[in-house]
């Protein structure tokens, strides 16, 4: 690869334009053959990603090593123009070859993830030696391009007051409203923005096919000292500096975004190597970059509609739901304005509208974006629809298209095909279609074996092992022989699993009151009293005096804390937080009876623990759409009683968490996934004492 000149370098950062717009527009075909056309370390690394993105969002492992090819070649290409460039002309305000040292710490970004994608020891060794070095990298970046920090660049500013929602929040939560601000402050100003604009397109003061367009201003303070008279740079949008700026930005900080959602085990290891979780400051550089038109701008807003949405459906409680959510629909209206097409956006925008309830038009959204009109070149793209559409249609009971749709998954990815049958035989179940069921279940124990992680079986592979041995000793124990083993499912595997994704959480209440209704009638019936559930009458109730009775559904203790754990969820989203804490104290008080699903008592706590914040916010301050609730109960209320009662609320979640947390060990199935479910938890703890503690 030969040494460039300032000139060719724009040239190719021109080319490289086309290549990104396409990738992010949906047409993966058209992007790698664009990225062909040069060998650039801009090329070079847009085919990395091409490849990556191919590897991980459809597990594909087989493309690996194109990736690390590709990635290889523009981390090798980066780091020689850095070598020759540190005799150029420098720019307006940064070094000469900061932007090749900024393309550099791409590629080992992305060199050390597609690492751990090979799911060997070797893999995650060589990922955390990989990511060390970029950390480094981009630390040392940092101090060079915010040399006193990122106020200047993302001040908080006021947005909307949320409904029913405390009016001041913290630094943390304000701190991506930089966003809604700059969205518009654009809308009034900016000109018709033209359909196809490039990632790259401004960087050298003109875009691909039209004119430039006006240049805005970054906030100016007179704190900052950037080599300009104390004042923040005013940069040229899609300049060099501005993809210096962002790009610094996004990757300073998107390693503490990812490590607060990795499990405490994990941070611990990774703390050791000099990582910090910081989710405020995160946020903050991540929003700084988010505001920018830059590939990083891009990614960044990419980073922060995947953790959105990860707290919104995993978290089980926000600090300020509904501030999460404008800056949510923000971000994606802005970079959907953008890529229409692009199934990354399609699938953020159809998220918020499942987090806000309104799940009927998040599945309209998924079934337009995979319409067969639309380019469909990225296929692992499209997977991610494929997928969401499956767990929402789930979330309504529409049990035999989410078969159909789980099923689909395996025509899509290589990933654990074992588990996309058993989640649709848990829908045959709830629809009694028992044939249809056990030809999924008799598949897939020689699906289980095609997936290993090191040598070793998938988290959830492990799970669905212990459930289908369950199921055949039950099925023995009770007629003598595993066959039909099918018939002694009671509860829905595929309702089960879906406790671990946090489907029920988002449902309605309709929804809630059929899943009560279906595990109400299980036998035994339950005997903890809810006015949601009607008791069996009393020739029902009371036990047959015949040799031949049926055995109950539920015999086992896993069954019966299984059947309460779902029965206080669904409680809990249909406002009745009564029944819920009897139903969740229940599951948590048989874990010592349990032989196969040990992670119930864990999760039950956890899910105590989301209800006494959720009980606190309806008592206090009220929450729209949940029946049974007073709305003005928080009227009656003073200030200082509403913030001691949500300290003794903090503080109970918190001690539930702890003991969570010991409950959590690595021989617990899917313990991992607890574990970071308590860690966000633990984040909106923290979020609402700040929140508290600006209202003193």
């Amino acid at each position: 690869m030969a040494l460039v000149n300032e000139e060719d370098t724009h040239m190719h950062l021109r080319s490289a334009t086309e290549g990104f717009d396409y990738l992010f527009s949906n047409d993966l075909a058209k992007a790698r053959e664009t990225f062909a056309e040069a060998d650039s370390p801009f090329h070079q690394l847009g085919l990395g990603v091409c490849a990556f993105l191919e590897a991980a969002l459809g597990m594909e492992t087989a493309l690996l090593a194109e990736a690390t090819r590709c990635l290889s070649a523009s981390e090798a290409g980066s780091k020689r123009q850095l070598k020759a460039f540190k005799s150029a002309k420098p720019s307006a305000f940064f070094p000469p070859g900061t932007e090749w040292e900024l393309l550099h710490s791409d590629a080992v970004i992305l060199l050390g993830l597609n690492h751990a994608l090979s799911e060997s020891y070797m893999g995650y060794l060589q990922c955390l030696y990989a990511l060390n070095s970029a950390h480094s990298k981009f630390s040392k970046l940092y101090k060079t391009v915010y040399p006193t920090g990122l106020d200047d660049f993302a001040t908080p500013v006021p947005s909307m007051p949320s409904s029913r929602a405390p009016s001041v929040r913290s630094a943390a939560s304000s701190s991506l409203s930089v966003v809604t601000s700059h969205l518009t402050t654009a809308a009034r100003t900016a000109p018709p923005t033209p359909k196809r604009s490039g990632f790259f397109s401004r960087l050298t003061g003109g875009a691909v096919g039209h004119a430039p367009s006006a240049p805005p201003s970054l906030p100016s303070s007179p704190t900052s000292s950037m080599g300009n008279g104390g004042l923040a740079p005013r940069v040229e949008e899609g300049s060099m500096d501005e993809l210096i700026l962002s790009g610094t930005a996004f990757g300073y900080r998107l390693f503490n975004l990812v490590f607060s959602l990795l499990p405490a085990k994990i941070r611990g290891v990774v703390g050791f190597l000099g990582f910090n979780h910081d989710r405020r400051l995160a946020l903050r550089a991540l929003a700084v970059s988010a505001t920018h038109t830059d590939v990083h701008g891009i990614f960044a807003g990419l980073a922060l509609m995947t953790y959105h949405g990860v707290v919104l459906l995993l978290s089980g409680y926000q600090a300020d739901e509904q501030h999460i959510l404008r800056q949510y629909r923000a971000i994606v209206d802005k970079i959907s304005t953008r890529y229409p097409a692009g199934s990354l956006w399609i699938l953020n925008r159809a998220k918020i509208l499942r987090m806000s309830y309104d799940t009927e038009g998040a599945i309209k959204v998924l079934q337009e974006g995979l319409k067969p009109e639309r380019p469909h070149t990225f296929a692992q793209a499209d997977g991610l629809l494929i997928f969401e559409l499956a767990w929402t249609l789930l979330s309504q009971r529409r049990y035999q298209e989410a078969a159909d749709t789980f099923i689909e998954m395996t025509r899509i990815n290589s990933w654990s095909h074992g588990t996309y049958y058993f989640i649709a035989a848990g829908c045959y179940v709830s629809l009694k279609n028992y044939i249809k069921a056990t030809e999924l279940l008799e598949e897939i124990p020689a699906l289980l074996d095609k997936k290993k992680i090191g040598g070793k079986d998938l988290p959830t592979e492990v799970f669905i092992k212990k459930k289908l041995a369950f199921y055949k000793e039950k099925q023995k124990r009770l007629t003598g022989s595993e066959a039909n083993y099918v018939q002694c499912i009671k509860i829905s595997p595929a309702e089960e699993l879906a406790i671990f994704w946090n489907t029920h959480a988002r449902i309605t209440r309709e929804v809630a009151l059929e899943h009560i209704a279906e595990l109400s009638v299980l036998t035994p019936h339950p005997t903890i009293e809810s006015p949601l559930i009607t008791p069996p009458s009393p020739a029902s109730a009371a036990p047959s005096a015949l040799p031949t009775a049926p055995a109950p559904d539920l015999d086992t203790a896993d069954e019966l804390a299984v059947r309460s754990l779902l029965l206080g969820i669904v409680h809990r989203t249909a406002g009745q937080f009564v029944s819920a804490r009897a139903f969740l104290s229940d599951a948590h008080a048989r874990h010592v009876s349990i032989k196969v699903s040990t992670w119930v008592g864990g999760v039950a706590l956890f899910e105590l623990a989301v209800l006494d914040l959720r009980e606190a916010q309806a008592r206090l301050e009220g929450v729209p759409g949940i029946d049974g609730v007073s709305q003005d109960s928080s009227e009656t209320v003073s200030e200082s009683e509403k913030r001691g009662a949500w300290k003794k609320a903090l503080r109970e979640a918190e001690s539930k968490l702890d003991k969570a947390l010991a409950l959590a060990t690595q021989q617990v199935d899917l313990s991992s996934r607890l574990d970071s479910r308590i860690a966000m938890l633990r984040d909106e703890i923290v979020m609402k004492r700040e929140m508290l503690a600006g209202t003193a």
